[in-house]
């Protein structure tokens, strides 16, 4: 994969946007002594990159966003578990705008590429592997998440299409 120096330098840009949003711009829940839900928009930047970029660069951004955030402001034990939904988290929008939806950049592709991403991600992985790792219930951790995801994806959705139609990305994805 080659990428351009401005590229990359935008993509590291996105990397310190979402560090910057989720650690320390997100209102953080605890439910049974974890993190159990987080609000905020730190997500964006991953999702905007895989949509951008491709997939590939999405996942990136979602990983070391996660990986720098760790070791800048950890929030406890290091687990790889949260990594990869931070990877899936702008992989899969990413991989749904490119290869199914052809990079048409209209609000219901939007949507749909960012509805499906948080359901796997938000919706079912990370509350199953909060279970797993901490023993907290499932069901208290589910609920909130159905009820707020909705918002947050319409929410991520609108942003996203207000970001796409800024002259940087023409800029961008013509070098």
């Amino acid at each position: 994969m080659k990428i351009s120096t401005r590229k990359l330098v935008f993509l590291s840009l996105l990397t310190a946007l979402g560090i910057v949003l989720t650690r320390f711009l997100s209102l953080r829940l605890p439910l049974f002594g974890v993190e159990g839900i987080r609000i905020g928009i730190g997500s964006l930047p991953m999702i905007f990159a895989g949509m951008v970029f491709g997939p590939v660069a999405g996942g990136l951004v979602g990983a070391v966003t996660d990986l720098v955030g760790f070791w800048i402001s950890p929030m406890g034990a290091y687990m790889p578990h949260f990594t990869l939904t931070a990877f899936l988290t702008g992989f899969i929008p990413g991989f749904l705008m490119k290869y199914f939806f052809h990079n048409k950049r209209t609000l219901p592709y939007i949507l749909i590429s960012i509805a499906v991403g948080q359901s796997i991600t938000s919706i079912l992985l990370v509350p199953y592997f909060i279970h797993i790792l901490f023993g907290v219930p499932y069901r208290p951790l589910l609920i909130p998440r159905l009820i707020g995801q909705p918002v947050t994806i319409l929410v991520y959705s609108y942003l996203t299409k207000i970001l796409f139609k800024n002259e940087i990305l023409n800029i961008l994805e013509n070098d």
